[in-house]
């Protein structure tokens, strides 16, 4: 019996290395451990003593041979170095991808480091350097809520059912308050007028970053796009309002210092980009989830004018007039402000300004999470859905969907939903049109409630933001709308599961996908590209997706079709409770 919870332990403590990406040799010396305990075990480390001291060796090794926290190489460690470019505050060099057709310029300072006094302010003109910046490591991540390694392998594991990252990422990515960099893909060698996508990443407006390989440029690049990501201020420091905040503002404006850090990203994208053969006259915003979101807020801010030519979001939306998520009205943002204040005890700038910005970021307030937009008259002056009613939006054409599964992952907290709680949860969730609702989907079993109950809410959160937008914005400009339908090894049609296929990142996960996936991919990404060169996701060799009209979307699955969205009837109902 003392072997047996030997080798437990033993098992256990490298299945929490493994997903704590550890060093690997730590799996060598919880054996070695294992061996000495086993010889000692007679003579010296007998019974319930030997099994403790086993236990605190092994706690030992976890701590002792602990991850190391580095930055992110741009392509891989040793890439060969590219010619220097020149952009406004210096001289630059990136890195080569494996086969070199392909140059990537990573961790870019585009404003300085909103830290110190510059916490809760409007992002500054980066700062010049002298020496050549060797661009060859992505920035660290925005400052975030801190997760357990072990805990986010096992997720990437169980929902993603990828396991390639845990095997050779062995290391926890940097995170920092410093963290305003963006990152360029461009086709290798001397090119000129090349469009440009300028990529938003999602992840609640609390957390992600620019380097996430479902969404890695080099697809792009390959096929003359030039593609940006960049890294913004994230939760309570990037969405934190405060009129005390807004009073020292020069331009009166507090709360949406993430969204003005996108803003300036853009627009040294315009001020810098011909420098690596990009065309700023030809710049299309794209992004997904809370990404999609930003899409959606930089199409209507009075800053971003003349900034962007077209647009691409993906799941998420703020255009409806009252937005799921992502979006508030700015009494609202206030109040959540004053209640940051009060669970970190301090009250003033000067007393925020001196909180660690990592007990900013892991502080949940009493009444919920700071991660919305708001109008604060400045960056936004009126909601997206009064823009658009104006016609005064930014984008000259828009592509936009959602996946027929991405709320299911978010369904996981809302509880069982079975036959006999159904309606309730209906009531509660929807009570001014609860009554049509269940008259429209009925359950009488527990799996037809929570098949019916997981379409309503992935209409109502995800696709109906999506439908007034396509239908406000197809009065005055091109319109292509999608529904992604594709079910496949990995998270299938959940949320994110269109971005490997749109951004041409299948080899991330290579097990999970088969030949149809990849063509799939194929015809996704060139669409994506082809909207990105001419506003039009058509060409000869694709030329089935019809301008938004009546309720067209072209689905993206087992087939490639026009149909109709399927949610349409659930959009109606919110319509007439919105007018």
């Amino acid at each position: 019996m003392y072997y047996f919870f030997l080798v437990l332990t033993l098992l256990l403590t490298d299945l929490y290395l493994f997903l704590n990406r550890n060093l690997w040799i730590s799996l060598l010396f919880t054996f070695i451990a294992l061996i000495l305990f086993i010889l000692l075990h007679k003579k010296y480390l007998k019974g319930i003593l030997g099994f403790l001291c086993f236990v605190v060796v092994m706690v030992a090794i976890v701590l002792l041979t602990s991850a190391p926290k580095k930055l992110k190489p741009a392509t891989f460690e040793g890439a060969k170095i590219t010619d220097p470019i020149h952009v406004t505050e210096g001289t630059l060099t990136g890195v080569y991808n494996q086969d070199e057709s392909v140059e990537v310029y990573a961790g870019i300072p585009y404003a300085q480091a909103p830290v110190g006094d510059l916490r809760w302010k409007e992002p500054q003109d980066a700062l010049p350097y002298d020496e050549i910046l060797a661009a060859d490591h992505f920035a660290p991540m925005s400052m975030q809520k801190q997760t357990n390694q072990a805990i986010s392998s096992l997720s990437e594991i169980i929902f993603y059912h990828n396991i390639n990252r845990t095997i050779h990422d062995r290391y926890t990515p940097m995170m920092s308050e410093d963290s305003l960099y963006l990152n360029i893909y461009k086709p290798a060698g001397n090119k000129e007028n090349l469009p440009v996508v300028f990529y938003v990443h999602g992840g609640s407006l609390t957390t992600g970053q620019s380097w996430w390989e479902d969404y890695n440029g080099e697809s792009f690049a390959k096929n003359d796009v030039i593609f940006v990501t960049f890294g913004y201020r994230l939760g309570a420091l990037g969405y934190y309002a405060d009129e005390n905040l807004q009073v020292e503002s020069p331009n009166h404006t507090t709360g949406m210092y993430g969204f003005l850090d996108q803003v300036k990203a853009l627009q040294w994208v315009n001020e810098n980009i011909e420098n690596f053969g990009g065309d700023s006259s030809n710049i299309t915003i794209a992004g997904e989830s809370a990404g999609s979101s930003s899409v959606n807020a930089l199409s209507t801010s009075p800053l971003t004018k003349g900034l962007f030519k077209y647009a691409i979001a993906e799941s998420s939306s703020i255009t409806a007039k009252t937005p799921a998520h992502s979006y508030m009205n700015f009494d609202q943002a206030i109040a959540l402000g004053q209640s940051l204040r009060d669970d970190l005890h301090a009250y003033t700038p000067e007393e925020l300004r001196n909180v660690p910005a990592e007990k900013i970021a892991n502080t949940s307030t009493t009444y919920g999470t700071i991660n919305a937009m708001t109008n604060d008259g400045y960056a936004l002056t009126k909601s997206p859905y009064e823009t658009y009613l104006a016609n005064e939006q930014n984008e000259q054409a828009l592509l936009t969907g959602y996946n027929e599964h991405d709320g299911d992952f978010f369904m996981l907290l809302s509880g069982n939903i079975n036959a006999k709680n159904y309606a309730e949860k209906i009531q509660e969730s929807y009570p001014d049109i609860a009554d049509q609702l269940l008259q429209m989907y009925p359950a009488t079993t527990d799996s037809q409630a929570k098949e019916n109950y997981t379409t309503i809410y992935n209409a109502y959160t995800f696709g109906y933001g999506h439908h007034v937008w396509s239908n406000l914005a197809s009065q005055n400009e091109p319109v292509y709308r999608y529904y992604f339908t594709k079910e496949n090894g990995s998270i299938g049609s959940n949320h994110t599961g269109e971005l490997p296929y749109a951004y041409g990142n299948l080899w991330v996960n290579p097990s999970a996908y088969n030949d149809s996936d990849y063509a799939l991919s194929n015809t996704m990404m060139h669409a994506w590209i082809q909207f990105a060169k001419t506003g039009n996701p058509n060409s000869p060799d694709f030329n089935l997706w019809q301008q938004y009209s009546n309720n067209n979307v072209i689905e993206f699955g087992e087939q490639v079709r026009m149909i109709q969205d399927p949610n349409i009837a659930i959009y109606q109902l919110l319509d007439s409770k919105n007018q």
